[in-house]
């Protein structure tokens, strides 16, 4: 889990050293720390703390003790990696959102606005990452896993109806690996089976994210793509 912590929040929170103690001592009461193990150790908790402090992140320092101690101590640790990662994701993408402006800030709303009212319509489903799909055909073939290579074809729109991409237009099919897109196709492929064809309404923390991409897909964009799947493997 470490690395995956280090990718997303940026600070070294993996490296539970023993700065906390289970003694109810205060910063005002602490003595300064005079050997190497307790300067070592204070120094890590000024380096995380600060890295915190400069990020905007907000801890429970009751939480954040718990977690050191149990590490610490070799016990069991009350979340998985799992549920670890999937809290700093939903924390990094809160303060994404909060440090968006401009331009930036406008295809956010935007884009919430659009899913929010498309979630309301009829034969729009919704998974639990937020991707929201239309069932245009339903096919009986095989279903791909995350990491099979699959033929396609798409259409991909902004949700103004603008087209940046598509294979359709090409009048070719395209291949390739699911575990090598954006999440929203990796995660909305996998429903479909061969001879399948969805919309797919994707928010842009499963698209390109804060960082968007080329000249048409900006920042913070939601995107629409509409898919059919004809092979699941090479």
């Amino acid at each position: 889990m470490c690395s995956k912590i280090y990718q997303t929040s940026a600070f070294l929170g993996c490296l539970l050293v023993s700065t906390l103690n289970t003694t109810s001592m205060n910063a005002d009461e602490a003595s300064k720390p005079e050997s190497l193990e307790q300067r070592v150790s204070y120094s890590y908790g000024l380096m995380i703390a600060k890295q915190l402090t400069e990020r905007g992140i907000e801890i429970d320092f009751d939480q954040f003790a718990s977690a050191f101690k149990t590490v610490i101590k070799g016990g069991e640790p009350l979340l998985s990696d799992d549920e670890a990662s999937a809290a700093f994701d939903a924390n990094q993408k809160i303060l994404d959102e909060k440090s968006a402006d401009g331009s930036d800030r406008d295809n956010l709303i935007a884009g919430k606005e659009f899913l929010a009212a498309n979630l309301k319509k009829d034969g729009i489903k919704s998974t639990p990452s937020g991707l929201q799909y239309e069932v245009i055909t339903e096919g009986n073939g095989a279903q791909p896993s995350s990491t099979d290579v699959v033929e396609v074809h798409y259409h991909g729109t902004l949700i103004n109806g603008t087209v940046f991409d598509s294979s359709v237009d090409r009048g070719e099919t395209t291949s390739f690996p699911l575990n090598r897109v954006i999440p929203g196709w990796t995660e909305g492929l996998q429903l479909m089976k061969e001879g399948s064809k969805y919309r797919f309404f994707i928010p842009y923390s499963l698209a390109y994210g804060e960082r968007g991409a080329g000249a048409d897909i900006k920042p913070y964009s939601a995107l629409i793509f509409e898919v059919e799947l004809f092979k699941v493997g090479e």
